[in-house]
This record gives C-alpha cells, structure tokens and sequence, in this order.
C-alpha cells in the first residue's frame, strides 16, 4: 500500500462517535486538507457504541458510514495489515492498539483521538506518529490553509436542516461537545460562514 502524498490521518472512534466532529473532520478533509483513514474495526466501535445509545436510529447511522465513505473513498486501512500489527504493540489500554496499527499500516503522520492518555508519547514517538485531540488538529487545519478552512465550514453550516442556525448557534454547537477553540474561530469568522 503506497503512502498518501498529503499529511494522513487517522481518525479514532471516539471522535467519529461525535456526529459534529466527524462532520467536521469530513468537511476538512473534503478540501483536500489532509488524507482520512480508518479501519472496519475502527467503524465498527463508533457505530457499535452509537447504536447503543441509539437503538432505533441504525438506518441513520448506517447512511452517515455510507456517507463518510463516499466522502472519502481512500478510507480504508485494511484489516489483514492491522491483525498482523497488533500483537506487535504495546498501550496502556490494549483495546486501542489496533488504532496504533492503522496509523502505521496506513502510513499515517498523526491519529485524531480525544484520548490522548491512552497513546503516550513515549510509546507513540518511535513510529514517528503524532497524537493529536480534534479540536487541536482543527486549528491546525485552519492555520494551515485560514481559506478552506473557512470554506470547509461555510459548507458544513449550509448543509444544516435548520437554515435558520447562525454562525452563533453554529459556534456554540461546536463548544457543545468540546471544541472550544475551534468555536471561537468560528466567531472570529462568523461574517464569512
């Protein structure tokens, strides 16, 4: 498997869990900000805990996959590269050695998480991979490159049911569910979204 010539990702569970956060790490993505990965056990996990909680929504869940993969069709960090890895690996929590696995098997600069605890530097620096928390990684983007950023979520509060949402409601969606400083960039922005 040939390496991506953008800065690859991979995006661990917990932050695909997050509707909000996966939209807007899709919606980077899409701009061609970075390269997204992820594996089948990956997916599962998010829509495994997601359907938990929302028993009667799998339809929606099941189509916002069908979406993420679409969206991204260069997705998928195969399996058989993740099993063979794994029990190579060592972390404190060994339910999260198989993100580790993706991040190498998928040549990966940095995995997205909100659990940063659970992927120590000092386990994670030898595969030369970055450990990131979105809304971290969402600056990042937005410095980058401030215009598709900017665009990337002018489109995502287009894509809103309620048109009546404000770049306000929009930023404070986004304070919701932790992305405090990604919100305040939205403020600083909210004429251009």
């Amino acid at each position: 498997m040939a390496g991506h010539v953008r800065y690859t990702v991979v995006i661990d569970a917990c932050v695909f869990y997050s509707m909000l956060q996966s939209d807007a790490l899709m919606s980077l993505c899409t701009r061609s900000l970075f390269a997204a990965k992820w594996s089948v056990q990956i997916e599962n996990e998010w829509i495994r805990a997601l359907s938990e909680k929302r028993p009667n929504e799998i339809d929606k869940i099941n189509r916002r996959r069908d979406t993420m993969r679409k969206v991204v069709p260069d997705w998928e960090v195969p399996e058989t590269a993740v099993t063979r890895l794994e029990p190579c690996l060592k972390l404190p929590d060994p339910g999260d050695t198989h993100v580790l696995a993706a991040a190498i098997a998928g040549h990966a600069d940095c995995i997205v998480t909100a659990n940063l605890k659970d992927f120590p530097s000092e386990l994670i620096n030898p595969y030369g991979i970055e450990i990131v928390d979105p809304d971290r990684f969402i600056i990042n983007q937005w410095d980058l490159d401030p215009i598709q950023a900017i665009a990337a979520f002018k489109a995502m509060r287009a894509r809103w049911k309620r048109p009546e949402t404000s770049p306000e409601d929009f930023a404070v969606a986004f304070d919701r569910v932790g992305l405090l400083a990604s919100a305040q960039r939205l403020r600083e922005v909210a004429e251009l979204i």
